[in-house]
């Protein structure tokens, strides 16, 4: 594949930050660099008029439907879709997003995934030098950090890289593993929204993108598009306000030919304001088997931004994305405990 003739879409930016935030410039960001590096983007009045006559609202995902007129009516080979999850202008500023670059025609896959987490003060260095007050220049840095990767992965086909093995402690608190499950072939996960009972509005659909975005990098695994997802959850006619059922399973992992189903809560997913708190994040996980209907994985995880900080702030992170993106891809190396790449 020759990354500057694939052509890519760009969604405008899914707000999950609860705050105002520069939506419109970030999307521009994102066009402008990979233009400049002649990467060929459709045309915003193509993309509106492509959206105005499908009739698309939804731009956090993209369903079968969506992807195969976006390759037939627009000749779009991919569709980069960015979730902002954190956006602070309090000092220090603090942001968090996470892109992905799905594949449009008749089976959209999910091609590319990265994320980055910042706040203005992860660096400060000696009096301060390196501290960032400016959340401009920090939303920045994160889309150049994102921009960075998908380029590597347009040009190369390689994508964000292996899990670099999280720190022993972002590993659950608790966990089971089927001691009859074997996980060492290609695996198909589907994950489904998580409940979410924090105090964080869209906690359950950022805890399924940082599942996603890790399970994504290991080998045996292969995560189904949220957008398909979506589509088949409004197919079947689902809501789930307590979690997944069994029946859901049956139902779900059949429409999507998934061979696990990926599920879970979110007690608790917290950042903070200005110079002064602690991240938290604390959630379950399940994984229930389709073929057997046994839940082959089941954890609780807990963690703080000061977990095993004792001087000078040394190892400290300070947004819920740092923290989360550890904890998850703790629990995909325990799920396997090999086949990483």
């Amino acid at each position: 594949m020759d990354g500057r003739r694939f052509r890519i879409a760009v969604y405008p930016v899914e707000n999950l930050s609860g705050t105002v935030a520069p939506l419109k410039e970030i999307k521009q960001t994102f066009i402008e660099k990979l233009r400049d590096q002649g990467f060929d983007v459709l045309e915003e009045e193509s993309f509106q008029t492509f959206l105005e006559k499908n009739r698309i609202r939804y731009t956090g995902g993209v369903d079968k439907t969506v992807a195969k007129a976006f390759k037939e009516e627009t000749g779009t080979d991919g569709i980069l879709i960015t979730s902002l999850e954190l956006y602070s202008t309090a000092n220090p500023p603090k942001c968090s997003l996470i892109s992905r670059l799905v594949s449009t025609g008749d089976d959209p896959n999910i091609l590319w995934i990265d994320g980055a987490g910042l706040a203005g003060d992860d660096a400060p260095g000696f009096l301060g030098l390196g501290l960032i007050e400016d959340p401009v220049r920090l939303l920045n840095h994160g889309v150049d950090s994102i921009m960075a990767s998908l380029a590597r992965y347009l040009s190369t086909q390689r994508d964000a890289g292996s899990p670099q093995g999280a720190k022993k402690k972002y590993q659950p608190k608790l966990f089971y593993r089927s001691p009859q499950w074997d996980p060492s072939e290609k695996i198909t996960v589907a994950v489904l929204p998580f409940f979410n009972v924090s105090g964080r509005r869209y906690a359950g659909e950022i805890m399924v993108y940082h599942f996603i975005w890790q399970f994504q990098r290991f080998e045996n695994f292969n995560m189904v598009e949220p957008g398909v997802i979506r589509q088949a959850l409004f197919r079947l006619r689902l809501i789930m306000d307590e979690g997944v059922s069994l029946s859901d399973v049956d139902s779900v992992s059949s429409v999507l030919d998934s061979d696990l189903i990926l599920s879970g809560r979110v007690m608790d997913y917290q950042d903070y304001q200005g110079d002064t708190g602690t991240p938290i994040v604390d959630f379950s996980a399940q994984l229930i088997d389709r073929k057997t209907r046994d839940v082959v994985w089941s954890s609780d995880s807990r963690n703080t931004g000061d977990d095993g900080v004792f001087f000078f702030d040394r190892g400290r992170v300070n947004t819920a994305h740092g923290i989360a993106s550890q904890m998850v891809q703790a629990v995909g190396a325990l799920i396997l405990r090999k086949g990483v790449k």
